[in-house]
């Protein structure tokens, strides 16, 4: 008899145990279905497609942040234009360009663009109102990706450039990483120079070393667009009344910005050099003759200039030295870099 109830013990826990895993089934079962709000708008099935379509855009927009955006401000230039919008057309993970249109009273070729499609690139025209050198740096809503890659209008970078920068950019995405680096030089009065790559530094045994990074060929996050238009206004009158130096202001951003993480404890170089292997300047084949602000007489003067007036309007010298190049086949020994800017 005692056998018998043990046996009846054992035959209720084994009931008891299916209905709880039951009941604990039931309830996650619950929890998934729809609240009573969503089933009095469009019941379980209208509910159910909310909740995928909520997902969908959850991937479409981390999809649209993986990729980047092209900005690139034109003036006078339109049949270089179309050749270089054609050559980015076959650019991998660029979503959208955008042409930063500074023709003030003209219209854009963009019935000429349309005509020679499909693109699979969409291409945004930006009018502009006045014809500025820093219309370029605005956070346009057309800009739905973290990275943007900013370029000149006459400057034709290699789809392998462009795909490898895109990569480091990725390792380093609060820095600028762009093709084309320059340097602040400090002299014994404590006025500063604007530099060329390969101007040596006597105390640095002869060695290149950047502090800038331009973005007339460069990646950035987007977040320093908007953070640029947030800058003190005498930054942006430096811009426009020069004509100039938007390039130098958001190398001060940057590395403002990264000596401000850092709690300014020195920070980081706002930028990373990528050397090109195939980075062409096309502007002497325009057929407008238009050739670029440096060309000026006062260009270089200028920019030493605006050195000196950014650090004036900081308070302090945010530019951190570099001597990091990165290059798509190894780390090639530096080599002179020059070109104009």
């Amino acid at each position: 008899m005692r056998l018998l109830r043990g046996c009846k013990g054992l035959r209720r826990s084994h009931l008891v145990v299916p209905i709880l895993v039951l009941l604990l089934v039931g309830a996650a079962l619950t929890a998934l279905l729809p609240s009573v709000d969503d089933r009095a708008n469009g019941g379980i099935v209208g509910a159910l497609r909310r909740r995928a379509d909520a997902v969908a855009g959850l991937k479409a927009e981390r999809k649209a942040a993986a990729g980047f955006t092209v900005v690139m401000q034109t003036y006078n230039r339109t049949d270089v234009l179309l050749r270089v919008l054609n050559h980015y057309q076959a650019v991998p993970h660029l979503r959208r360009i955008v042409v930063v249109w500074n023709n003030v009273g003209e219209p854009p070729p963009r019935d000429i663009w349309d005509a020679l499609g499909p693109h699979p690139v969409p291409v945004v025209f930006k009018e502009q109102r006045v014809n500025r050198v820093r219309n370029r740096l605005q956070p346009f809503a057309d800009i739905d990706t973290d990275a943007v890659l900013m370029l000149d209008d006459d400057t034709l970078v290699s789809v392998p450039d462009i795909s490898f920068a895109y990569s480091v950019w990725k390792q380093f995405p609060e820095q600028i990483v762009g093709f084309v680096p320059r340097k602040h030089v400090a002299t014994a009065s404590g006025i500063y120079s604007y530099g060329s790559f390969e101007l040596q530094d006597p105390e640095m045994g002869g060695g290149d070393r950047y502090s800038l990074v331009l973005i007339g060929a460069a990646f950035f996050h987007r977040r320093y667009l908007q953070l640029f238009q947030e800058q003190p206004s005498e930054v942006h009158a430096l811009v426009d009344n020069t004509q100039n130096c938007d390039d130098i202001a958001m190398n001060f951003v940057v590395a403002a910005a990264l000596g401000e993480r850092s709690g300014g404890a020195g920070g980081r170089p706002s930028g990373v050099f990528v050397r090109p292997v195939d980075l062409r300047n096309l502007e002497r084949e325009a057929s407008s003759g238009y050739l670029g602000m440096w060309h000026r007489p006062e260009h270089l003067l200028q920019r030493s200039y605006c050195l000196n007036r950014l650090a004036q309007i900081y308070g302090t010298m945010p530019l951190q030295y570099s001597n990091i190049m990165l290059c798509q086949f190894g780390f090639p020994s530096y080599a002179n870099h020059k070109s104009h800017g």
